[in-house]
């Protein structure tokens, strides 16, 4: 069913519409989509998109007085496909592309992190401080699984830390093969497991990349197939893990994926207050005083590193609250949700 292109070329006619020529044009652009959708409609028969583009096409002619008959739109220039399958496949692996098409609006996203002694941030914007200790899911769904697994911060400590990083993108048959990506303390590596930046061979392969922003320190991972983007991040002695997901790749997971702490955040029984850190009146100031230089305001990742400073004695905590913070900055769509009191 090539529905997707149909809907693009109209999109791509009507985009710039200007001036007194507009109406007619307008129809013109609307007899070439009723035109390209006759052309789909045996192969997008049970395709609810193509059902409602014909219903969309019908309103609009009505509502414009177009004619079913009359001219119709110039092709537009198509450059030269990579590939046999042409444009749509490239479309389906660009996720804010088809889901624009789809929908007519642009995806909603969530966003969820875990850095420090680990803090997690949930899809749902819910805040713990987790004791976590083995290898914990952080997302498990259908197109992701994403692992993170704890250790001590020092021997004999009750703090535990993000030690090692493993990344699964699931393969999407036009788009991608299964790819597999590892961090660990001291090595984060620019590319996945088996050498590759990108998504392999396949024709979206390109949709799925590697980036390094700071040698050894930051990588971001683009997945613009599922409208997602990772951050990987060391700071000291431990990883942090930050994520922007279109929210229906967030919520693609069955009953018996019900563990990922993306969503709903530690178990009961792993969490940890983290007033409880503070008690020493001295190293609690010193860690304020630290935290306050990289987190102005008082929120709870300002209180994370605080916890965290205090718990390890390690000040480069600092700089895991404050790229977790520089993170949600950049991936939460709603900046009013960027601090969380409580």
């Amino acid at each position: 069913c090539k529905i997707l292109r149909c809907n693009s070329e109209y999109v791509a006619a009507t985009l710039n519409l200007r001036g007194s020529g507009r109406s007619a044009a307008f129809c013109n652009a609307l007899r070439s989509y009723s035109h390209c959708t006759r052309k789909t409609a045996r192969t997008c028969r049970g395709d609810l998109a193509y059902h409602s583009a014909v219903h969309g096409i019908e309103d609009l002619m009505i509502q414009n007085n177009c004619s079913k008959e009359g001219p119709t739109s110039p092709p537009r220039p198509r450059p030269p496909a990579p590939n046999h399958q042409g444009l749509e496949t490239l479309d389906i692996c660009n996720y804010e592309k088809s889901f624009l098409y789809k929908h007519g609006q642009p995806p909603s996203y969530q966003h969820c992190a875990a850095f420090g002694d680990p803090h997690i941030r949930t899809f749902h914007d819910d805040f713990h401080t987790c004791r976590v200790e083995g290898s914990w899911p952080l997302l498990d769904n259908d197109y992701l699984f994403v692992q993170a697994t704890s250790s001590p911060v020092a021997k004999g400590s009750n703090a535990t830390v993000t030690s090692k990083l493993t990344i699964i993108f699931k393969n999407m048959k036009e788009c991608i093969d299964q790819k597999v990506y590892q961090a660990e303390i001291d090595n984060l590596p620019a590319a996945f497991e088996d050498g590759s930046v990108n998504g392999g061979e396949r024709p979206g392969g390109s949709s799925l990349a590697i980036r390094e922003r700071s040698p050894g320190r930051h990588v971001e991972i683009h997945a613009d197939y599922i409208g997602t983007t990772i951050a990987i991040r060391q700071a000291g002695r431990q990883l942090s893990f930050s994520i922007r997901a279109a929210e229906e790749v967030a919520h693609a997971f069955t009953e018996e994926q019900d563990l990922q702490l993306c969503v709903g955040g530690c178990p009961r029984s792993q969490r940890i207050s983290r007033s409880d850190c503070c008690r020493s009146h001295g190293a609690a100031e010193v860690a304020r005083a630290l935290c306050k230089e990289m987190l102005p305001v008082e929120d709870v990742y300002f209180q994370s590193c605080v916890f965290d400073v205090v718990t390890s004695g390690d000040a480069n905590f600092t700089m895991a609250a404050h790229g977790a913070l520089e993170d949600a900055r950049v991936f939460l769509p709603n900046a009013e949700k960027l601090h969380i009191f409580q």
